[in-house]
């Protein structure tokens, strides 16, 4: 990381301190406090052996008791002040980094979570965030208060002997070396491990949510091989930086010993001609043995500092993404209108990749069309632009004759209903699933739209009802019913405007039939945009468009198309066959395949 990314990190860093100044005066007042009780104690060595054990002044035995009980209480409390308010700066800091950076990912575009793996993702909120939590907290804590304590007992050496304080600082520069040296070393394998435990976190969670796939595959031993190289990884990364941070520990010894030889033979020297008194010189050797600890401390709190950095400059990295399409500043909320729909010319890359070229489509209110095509026609992107969840290359996208683009996202996207073919549940009752677009939606309400989505029954049979947690992504509930429930929240939102986008493509045939009704309920009245999977559940649409590479080829009813002898009939006809004597069979065939953007 060049030092002036890692200036602005740090001055990023100190801005997130800033609100809690007046914690962190107080703090540091405890931190001076914890200082000057320690270059008190230092001090002190000079009257108790003078006074006491030389002159044998036996009233200066109880004063110098209770002085040394004094400080070291003062000091005690100022150290328990400190690291409670330094340690609340920190969480609280880090905590609304955390907030911060989730939120942020709210905000980002779609485009980015298709190229960033989850589990990378997962380690930058928990991971990176915990190495930045150790460097505001406890470093700072550390880096301020062994700070303070350093110049105060250098003060108490220099107040005791300045010449012997110059020749014992000369080893001083010496010792940083090592700080400055393997903090930067620290620094880069500290980035690589982070990235190395990111790697870890990506298999980690594929494995777990494709655990099934490994198992069906028997690809267990394979998983295995490929988490084990990539922990051996880390585990080379963590044992570098275990090395470089032990490594740094007796160089500073060893500096520091050298210090205290040149005190010792410099100093005895000064003792023995009688230039400085036993008590003087065993007080200036205390601060010097006592000066030498927080210099260590400093050593391992730059590592940790180091560590936070580079976890800083992984999660700013995240910050720093633009999110997705800002509202324009004149944008005004979508009225409630007749939500005509019409797609002007538009046309749509992925990087320098065209997927969608010159679409024109005007879709009436309440008008069901679906749209079919091979897989990678570009069905899902089309559809997907209207919410807004991609932004248009060229061309518009108008509702009511309003570009999408001058209104508000919140209400754009109010309006919009989406059922998909992925059905997203989460680890909740199925009363929070179907009320998740509002939370506040009366029992009443959430209880029609599971009936209005075939789904009362099967709900009441679970164990607590509506109650019921259904598990990650609903891996409780049957296909169809974990569809159903989608429904229901669709039907509870009450959008006017419809995307289903292979809603039932997944299913079986039973399955199939009883989320068909829930789906003719939830497109009642509505403006609807239908992605088939089985042409035989659209040949009641109004109309039928079929996109071939991008572009609308077709558009007409079932009948209508079916006399063109075109895609749509050569589409139908790879569905439906005559074989064994004229008897027909449906032959379902996945012709769209998985959602191809």
């Amino acid at each position: 990381m060049p030092d002036n990314q890692q200036r602005d990190i740090y001055r990023r860093l100190l801005k997130l301190v800033k609100p809690h100044w007046h914690r962190l005066a107080i703090a540091m007042v405890c931190m001076l406090g914890v200082a000057a009780c320690t270059a008190a104690l230092a001090h002190l060595v000079k009257p108790v052996l003078d006074d006491v054990f030389i002159e044998k002044k036996a009233e200066m035995l109880m004063v110098l008791s209770v002085v040394v009980l004094l400080a070291f209480a003062m000091k005690g409390l100022s150290d328990w002040g400190q690291a409670y308010l330094m340690s609340y700066v920190g969480q609280r800091i880090v905590a609304q980094l955390r907030q911060k950076l989730y939120d942020h990912l709210q905000r980002l575009p779609l485009s980015f979570f298709d190229r960033m793996p989850t589990g990378l993702l997962m380690s930058r909120v928990t991971n990176d965030v915990n190495l930045i939590q150790g460097a505001v907290s406890n470093a700072v804590t550390g880096l301020l208060r062994d700070s303070f304590t350093v110049v105060g007992l250098a003060a108490v050496m220099f107040e005791r002997d300045w010449q012997l304080a110059l020749v014992s600082m000369v080893v001083l520069p010496f010792a940083f070396f090592p700080v400055v040296k393997f903090g930067r070393m620290l620094r880069r394998i500290s980035t690589k491990s982070q990235e190395s435990m990111g790697d870890i976190s990506v298999i980690l969670h594929e494995t777990i949510v494709g655990n099934r796939i490994v198992k069906a595959f028997g690809m267990e031993h394979y998983e295995k091989e490929r988490f084990s190289k990539e922990n051996m990884k880390y585990f080379k990364y963590v044992l570098k930086s275990v090395m470089v941070r032990a490594l740094s520990s007796p160089l500073m010894e060893f500096f520091g010993g050298l210090a205290i030889v040149f005190t010792i033979s410099y100093g005895g020297h000064r003792v023995i001609q009688g230039v400085s008194t036993p008590g003087g010189f065993f007080s200036f050797l205390t601060a010097l043995i006592m000066l030498y600890q927080p210099i260590k401390k400093l050593s391992r709190i730059n590592n940790v500092i180091q560590e936070g950095t580079a976890a800083a400059y992984r999660v700013y990295d995240i910050l720093d993404t633009p999110p997705e399409m800002e509202d324009r500043v004149d944008a005004v909320p979508l009225p409630l209108m007749e939500y005509k729909l019409e797609i002007r010319n538009v046309q749509f890359r992925y990087g320098n990749v065209p997927v969608l070229k010159n679409v024109n489509l005007e879709v009436t209110a309440g008008e069901v069309i679906a749209i079919v095509g091979v897989s990678g026609a570009g069905k899902s992107t089309l559809v997907d632009l209207i919410p807004r969840f991609y932004e248009v290359t060229d061309g518009a996208i108008l509702i009511d004759g309003m570009d999408i683009r001058d209104v508000t996202l919140s209400s754009l996207r109010a309006q919009i209903g989406v059922v998909t073919q992925q059905t997203i549940l989460f680890n909740d009752t199925v009363r929070n699933n179907i009320a998740y677009g509002d939370i506040r939606r009366s029992e009443e309400e959430i209880i029609a739209a599971a009936k209005a989505a075939n789904g009362y029954d099967f709900i009441m049979k679970m164990e607590r009802g509506f109650d019921t947690i259904i598990g990650e992504q609903g891996v409780r509930l049957s296909g169809g019913e974990r569809q159903r429930l989608c429904i229901a929240r669709a039907l509870l939102k009450n959008a006017p405007i419809l995307i289903l986008d292979e809603a039932t493509s997944s299913l079986d045939s039973e399955a199939e039939m009883e989320v068909q009704k829930a789906l003719e309920n939830l497109m009642a009245g509505r403006t609807t945009l239908v992605i088939a999977h089985r042409l035989s559940t659209i040949q009641n649409a109004d109309r039928i468009v079929v996109i071939s590479n991008g572009r609308i080829v077709e558009e007409g009813r079932h009948d209508e198309l079916m006399e063109c002898d075109g895609e749509y009939c050569r589409l139908y006809d790879m569905q439906f066959a005559q074989v064994d004597n004229n008897s027909t069979v449906k032959i379902v065939t996945n012709v769209s395949g998985q959602v191809n953007k």
